[in-house]
């Protein structure tokens, strides 16, 4: 028996002196998460802060007045603080949720001040989070299968990439499947992220059977007892059917050959997408079982809300947040540390 933390095994080796990681967080989903008292990188909690600073930034200059209040919190402040939240891209439905138990609140107990609506707001995002914040099911033997699904443009390959670099720094054995042959230069994209991650990469010419090469890369996977496989998938066909189609076959090809696979299905969003993000969200979750969101470009972006609306809306936990162009620039998400980087 295998048992997984993050996505491999429990009790690995530590990672080298140069990765400065530290033990998890137990709050956190995953392991490997880097110690806030590193030297010579951020630490966790200061790269997620740097992630979303666009976001809080548009949120404190909001809610300023709001927090600065030494009286009573009255429905005016709760306005504002609606207004806010709206801008930050939590969705209309996200938070007229939010702000019927903030008024019920108020109206049962009152709200002292504006630090006090602060801690009760950060209590509610929290409340959301960790409603879908799932511990993952990972299978008893390898490999591990994952697939990577999203349009185009929202940086699936380059997130594969990420993936895979990761899971290598912790010492896993990893496969990259080239299963996008569509788009025009995603293979020899993917080639380049396997080189740079020391990855081994199966791919097929571009225009053949996506299916095909993922049946290729399970059977290598099998073959070398791969800890993980990690396929890139096709972002657009021509029609909605046709990705859905696609996709169905893709995951019965994975069953047939790992059983319980794929183990994880990752929707890729870009967080400077904002609400449209959400819609993409719902056209793949009725194409693929997906069971977890990467959120790239969140430092480029003031629509960091977009994660709470996620949750709330799709029931789907954030898995990884994408903060930079670097290797490294993929970290776990933390509900706790997103709250706090987001309103502190």
């Amino acid at each position: 028996m295998m048992a997984f933390s993050l996505f491999g095994k429990r009790g690995s080796d530590p990672a080298p002196p140069s990765e400065d990681r530290g033990a998890p967080d137990e709050r956190s989903l995953f392991a490997g998460v880097q110690d806030p008292q590193s030297e010579g990188k951020l630490g966790f909690l200061d790269r997620m802060k740097q992630a979303v600073t666009r976001t809080r930034e548009s949120l404190a200059g909001s809610i300023a007045s709001v927090v600065a209040l030494t009286h009573e919190v009255d429905e005016a402040g709760l306005d504002d603080l609606e207004l806010a939240l709206l801008a930050a891209d939590i969705g209309a439905d996200t938070t007229a949720a939010i702000m019927a138990n903030l008024r019920a609140r108020a109206l049962r107990h009152g709200i002292a001040s504006g630090d006090e609506l602060k801690q009760l707001l950060k209590a509610e995002l929290l409340r959301i989070l960790d409603s879908v914040a799932t511990p993952i099911k990972h299978p008893a033997t390898p490999p591990e299968v994952i697939l990577l699904v999203g349009v185009n443009g929202t940086g699936k390959t380059t997130t594969s990439g990420k993936l895979a670099a990761m899971f290598r720094r912790e010492g896993h054995s990893v496969l990259l499947c080239a299963a996008d042959t569509f788009r025009a230069a995603a293979i020899e994209q993917l080639e380049v992220w396997a080189e740079r991650s020391d990855v081994s990469l199966i791919k097929t010419k571009q225009g053949g059977d996506p299916s095909a090469a993922l049946f290729d890369a399970l059977a290598a996977a099998k073959a070398r007892a791969t800890d993980v496989l990690l396929v890139d998938t096709a972002g657009r066909l021509h029609t909605k059917s046709d990705l859905m189609k696609e996709l169905d076959k893709m995951t019965r090809t994975a069953a047939r050959l790992v059983e319980g696979s794929p183990h994880q299905t990752l929707l890729v969003i870009d967080a400077t997408t904002g609400q449209n993000g959400l819609q993409q969200a719902r056209l793949f979750t009725e194409a693929a079982r997906v069971s977890g969101i990467v959120l790239t470009k969140l430092d480029g972006t003031a629509k960091g809300g977009i994660v709470i609306a996620i949750a709330h809306e799709l029931g789907l936990p954030v898995r990884f947040v994408g903060i930079g162009e670097k290797l490294e620039d993929l970290i776990p998400f933390d509900p706790t540390a997103f709250v706090d980087s987001l309103l502190d």
